[in-house]
């Protein structure tokens, strides 16, 4: 067990130094499967250790966007060599500070990896166009150009894979970044910024800002040198975003809450259904944006479906990501435990039944972590707060449904637009459910989660803004057009 004394100090990046800043005491973080134990320490930062931040990133940025697409690919086509390189001790760092299995960590570096991979090897399409133009002697050309310095704003689910699916296309298209990680999982964040400075990231072009976000957020969102803010995280947050940047000319990209929806008709195959829901719902402890936490199932099913997947949840072993045997590990945090238990009492109370789960594990072994038991509330009707409010946690919600027009309706019947999915072996619903749901995402006889990296990424309504992220439409939310007419004749 290490105390705080004897864990690690890690320093924010800053232009190409490693500093601990001007602020107070450092943030402890601590194992979720064990709050005794302190993985690592990071700097409070202060709003004027933000400030030399945007001024390093403002210098960097000069040196980058004057860097050619492909210089810029290799640097990234290296940091995907070493993260692959250091894969077992990046996933055994974010099983520490996290708690994700390491078959789920080690995936999530993969997953990195393939990222920066893939960004680089869009340095090779074309990066703009030659345009008619009706005067003569002239000849027109759309420019493509980095947008300047993008703030981003990650999430303590997914603390290796969102920044990347931010930094690198940010970085691609010749943006300088200051990134500001997630207080519950910063550590890997800053270690992936080491590993982008051995590749070759010039000094200045990506910073990191560890610290309060109550105390650092003026000064990461007001400076005038932020040209877009790139967030995930909460509804909430991500709305508030949205006000404080109103009428600045600041462009902004969230990928906020869901509460996705699987639906299991009457003709689907029920053992494919119920394994591939039990993952869904239950994989990195249901803490994932695209995780499964609505499900509905055809009545005339229901019995038999709710059978086969009680029998695969049984299954789920709860315990340390370390340990081989865990297929589930902790909850992030003791707030994130409570969030997950409480509403689950609230079904209760509304008259739902609790079919599976519920409670903190009885084992001694876990007392001192953050476990929630894998979860099935049955009976759940959409009047229930279960049914509309993100748990993100391994809590699954059930309803029934008479066919596919009313599964329709209860998919569609919430604030949030991120994913679904539908098991049937029918064509024709099939076809009608990717067309009639009002979700960014869609997957017939397939989780709600799993989508590549060049698989366009985001959701509608309260589940973020119109940008995309991943794929070839993920480089537009970082790059501005400049259209340029040249008379070369007269």
């Amino acid at each position: 067990m290490s105390t705080s004394a004897e864990a690690p100090v890690f320093g924010n990046l800053l232009a190409d130094a490693w500093v601990q800043g001007s602020g107070g005491d450092p943030l402890e973080v601590r194992d979720p499967a064990d709050l005794r134990i302190v993985v690592g320490r990071v700097p409070s930062m202060t709003p004027e250790d933000v400030g030399a931040a945007y001024q390093a990133a403002a210098a960097g940025l000069e040196v980058w966007r004057a860097t050619g697409p492909l210089d810029r690919a290799t640097v990234l086509q290296r940091a995907a060599h070493l993260l692959r390189r250091d894969q077992q001790d990046l996933a055994g760092l974010i099983v520490s500070e996290m708690g994700k299995t390491l078959a789920e960590a080690g995936v999530e570096v993969a997953k990195t990896a393939d990222f920066f991979d893939f960004y680089a090897s869009l340095a090779r399409l074309p990066q703009g166009e030659l345009l008619a133009d009706a005067r003569p002697g002239t000849r027109t050309e759309v420019r493509v150009e980095p947008v300047g310095v993008v703030l981003a704003i990650t999430p303590w689910n997914d603390p290796l894979l969102t920044p990347a699916r931010k930094l690198a296309p940010a970085l691609a298209a010749g943006n300088a970044v200051v990134i500001k990680p997630s207080e519950e999982s910063p550590l890997i964040t800053l270690r992936l910024a080491q590993v982008l400075r051995d590749a070759g990231l010039p000094p200045g072009v990506l910073g990191t800002v560890t610290g309060s976000s109550r105390v650092l957020s003026d000064a990461l969102l007001l400076d005038p040198r932020v040209a877009a803010v790139t967030f995930t995280g909460s509804t909430p947050v991500g709305r508030l975003l949205e006000g404080r940047l109103a009428g600045t000319g600041v462009r902004l990209q969230s990928e906020t809450g869901g509460k996705n929806a699987s639906v299991v008709l009457a003709d689907a195959d029920l053992e494919l259904a119920a394994s591939v829901v039990t993952s869904a719902a239950f994989a990195q402890s249901g803490q994932r944006c695209t995780a499964t936490s609505r499900l509905v199932v055809d009545a005339s099913v229901a019995d038999a479906f709710m059978e086969l997947l009680l029998d695969r949840v049984s299954r789920i072993v709860v315990g340390p990501g370390r340990d081989p045997r865990t297929t589930m590990g902790p909850v992030v945090s003791k707030a994130q435990q409570r969030t997950a238990l409480e509403h689950v009492v609230t079904a209760r109370d509304a008259g739902a039944r609790v079919v599976h789960g519920g409670r903190t594990p009885t084992d001694e072994l876990l007392a001192h972590g953050c476990f929630v038991e894998p979860t099935v509330v049955d009976g759940v009707t959409p009047d229930m707060r279960l049914w509309r409010e993100e748990v993100f946690g391994p809590v699954l919600a059930v309803a029934t449904c008479h066919g596919l027009d009313e599964a329709v309706a209860l998919v569609n019947d919430s604030a949030y637009g991120l994913a679904a999915a539908v098991f049937t072996t029918s064509l024709t619903a099939s076809a009608s459910f990717v067309e009639r749901v009002d979700v960014g995402q869609v997957a017939v006889n397939l989780p709600t989660a799993g989508w590549d990296v060049h698989h366009p990424f985001g959701g509608f309504r309260d589940s973020g803004s119109p940008f995309k992220e991943q794929g070839t439409s993920g480089l537009r939310f970082y790059t501005r057009l400049k259209t340029a007419a040249v008379r070369h004749e007269w």
